[in-house]
């Protein structure tokens, strides 16, 4: 594996902004914020989607902050933001002028999802790692 000092700077920036964007965004679902209230609503998935997907951001941001489980943390940081860029795509809209929102929420969940990408490409040794230890056991 890489272990320059720019492959390292460049991972924990990426690393830092996908948690801090994900993190930031429990206090609203955690909360039952209006937003989110309204976004989980709006797709049928209130209370328990809204939760869930907490749950799981919670999770994979854990995950990304922990060196040996960055690529594990980054797949399911990939996994949650693509259902919410197919939600915004499909049934809310880039933009909830209902909450405030002029497509930020969109923006944040594009952010997250190119990040993770990012991420989960610089850190693929571990998940081969853990598919060979998995399939040697």
């Amino acid at each position: 594996m890489n272990t320059s000092k720019s492959f390292r700077i460049a991972s924990w920036v990426l690393r830092l902004a996908v948690a801090v964007i994900l993190l930031q965004t429990l206090f609203f679902k955690f909360t039952a914020a209006k937003e989110s209230v309204y976004i989980f609503s709006t797709l049928g998935l209130e209370p328990w989607g809204r939760i869930g997907s907490g749950v799981a951001e919670l999770i994979a941001s854990v995950l990304i902050l922990m060196p040996s489980t960055i690529a594990v943390g980054a797949l399911l940081s990939l996994g949650v933001i693509s259902g919410a860029i197919v939600s915004h795509l499909t049934k809310l809209g880039i933009a909830l002028p209902a909450v405030g929102d002029n497509g930020e929420l969109f923006a944040l969940a594009v952010a997250v999802f190119i990040g993770s990408a990012v991420l989960l490409a610089m850190h693929r040794a571990q998940l081969f790692l853990l598919v060979k230890r998995f399939a040697n056991a």
